[in-house]
């Protein structure tokens, strides 16, 4: 267990990518703050494997609410080391319809959101005058873009750019920044893309997911786990002189 006795926040934790992070770092041996919706079920899970859990719920694009949580952290599990900035939407419009007002949302969650959980994470790293780990969510859409994924996609491609510029500020500091880019999970977050792609293109629900699993190289859809067991080297000492990257994992779909 290389993190044993780590503190780690992972935000959206209450199910899918982020409560298979959350999941997979307390078996790894460390100590989990959940920031989400429906964090009381994956905290209980979590301490029914003996690991302490506490829970903060709040708003990811409100930087106040995104370093009390941080403050949460430290105070209730004695220490601060590991900071996952996994919550995040999908949406999913042809760009010729996006709205102001979505567009608003899913920049305020998805890149506000980690932009504040880096920098409220950094802060303490250093106050605490020790090196950290901060892991963001991008997407293998960071990396290519999907029709009627744009703004989504254009979200993803600015966590990668962020995550280099962070990585670069903090080196010095003792700081690692990287991404994970996951695929095609079978989530919730997918079953409503599906039915998005199904009310915008006619065709049958479950088609998409369908048509872009069969995409991948090693025949099957990516579980919550896959992307955890990533997370888990990222926040590990085994990725100590790996920063600013924004690694797939998408079991060979998008080859960069």
């Amino acid at each position: 267990m290389t993190i044993n006795g780590k503190v780690a926040l992972v935000t959206g934790a209450g199910q899918g990518i982020g409560r298979g992070i959350a999941l997979r770092l307390a078996k790894d041996g460390a100590i989990v703050d959940i920031k989400t919706d429906k964090m009381e079920a994956v905290a209980a899970e979590i301490r029914a494997l003996g690991r302490k859990a506490t829970t903060f719920k709040a708003d990811v694009g409100n930087r106040d609410e995104v370093y009390a949580a941080v403050d949460h952290a430290e105070k209730e599990l004695g220490g601060f080391d590991i900071m996952v900035n996994n919550a995040g939407i999908a949406q999913v419009n042809p760009i010729s319809e996006v709205q102001p007002e979505e567009v608003t949302q899913i920049l305020k969650i998805n890149i506000e959101g980690v932009l504040w959980g880096i920098q409220a994470a950094a802060a303490r790293f250093k106050a605490r005058g020790h090196k950290g780990k901060i892991i963001n969510a991008a997407s293998v859409a960071g990396h290519e873009g999907f029709a009627m994924l744009g703004v989504y996609s254009s979200t993803k491609f600015a966590i990668r750019g962020l995550t280099q510029a962070a990585a670069k500020e903090y080196a010095s500091d003792g700081i690692t920044v990287n991404a994970y880019c996951p695929g095609i999970v079978g989530t919730d977050m997918w079953v409503t893309i599906d039915e998005r792609f199904a009310e915008l293109t006619g065709t049958p629900k479950g088609e998409t997911y369908k048509k872009y699993v069969k995409g991948i190289a090693l025949g099957r859809a990516e579980t919550p786990d896959d992307v955890a067991a990533l997370v888990s080297y990222l926040a590990g000492p085994d990725s100590d002189y790996v920063t600013g990257q924004a690694i797939i994992t998408d079991g060979g779909m998008v080859y960069r």
